[in-house]
């Protein structure tokens, strides 16, 4: 396990402990892809063939795990959005790259739960990606992107400012923003070009990308109605010639 030297220096993990994280952190994000990030602790522990107790050792709460999967999937839909933008001189060619990487990777069924809030119209309840359900009373507020809140969460399951995996609220944020930002750009590239509905925003754009990939049991059958279904999404996110 890592620990804290003198001075607070962190210590290499050994090969056994860095082996299990690598199992954790891989069973974590097929549990809270097929799952939700509502799935518990022991359903992280059996994928990944490891006790319940050698998860909550190197992450002390749920939260922090979940942090720390949101994070890393958020950085890789920034850099898949950054690459598609700055390889694609069409901004239709751009923005449908990305989505289809994006969709192909599984990525957006584990975005923070927050940044999935799709506005609704008046008199009818905030949609939610159904994929991200939380634990009761996880469910923390949207204004600064955080992925989960620590109220709500029992004292003894707190994360630690100096835990080893903790995530930084400010991490987080910057995190989500830079996914915002980069997506943004490319929604508006294909609105300024004419080949983007002028009602899609940036929030529809990441729901296609969480919802496009369903999970299905047999990989060949999911592979098949995941391309299907994000070709039926695209033709809709396209803007049509009025008659």
């Amino acid at each position: 396990m890592a620990g804290h030297g003198p001075g607070g220096r962190s210590t290499p993990l050994r090969v056994d402990a860095q082996r299990n994280l690598e199992h954790v952190l891989r069973a974590a994000r097929e549990v809270f892809g097929e799952l939700g990030y509502g799935a518990p602790m022991e359903d992280v522990a059996r994928r990944a063939r490891v006790g319940v107790g050698t998860v909550y050792r190197r992450f002390p709460s749920k939260d922090v795990l979940v942090r720390r999967i949101a994070e890393e999937e958020t950085a890789r839909l920034t850099a898949q959005a950054r690459t598609a933008l700055g390889q694609e001189d069409d901004p239709w060619s751009a923005l449908s790259r990305f989505l289809r990487t994006s969709v192909a990777s599984g990525a957006g069924r584990l975005l923070p739960p927050g940044i999935l809030r799709v506005s609704a119209p008046e008199g009818v309840a905030e949609a939610r990606v159904p994929q991200q359900r939380m634990a009761p009373g996880a469910d923390g507020p949207s204004a600064d992107l955080r992925v989960v809140a620590q109220r709500g969460v029992p004292e003894g399951e707190r994360g630690t400012a100096d835990a080893p995996e903790a995530v930084p609220a400010a991490e987080e944020t910057a995190g989500a923003q830079a996914l915002l930002e980069v997506v943004g750009r490319l929604v508006e590239r294909a609105r300024t070009a004419g080949e983007l509905r002028s009602d899609v925003t940036v929030a529809d754009v990441l729901l296609v990308i969480a919802t496009g990939a369903p999970s299905l049991p047999d990989p060949g059958h999911q592979q098949a109605a995941s391309a299907r279904l994000l070709e039926i999404l695209l033709e809709g996110l396209r803007s049509r010639p009025a008659r």
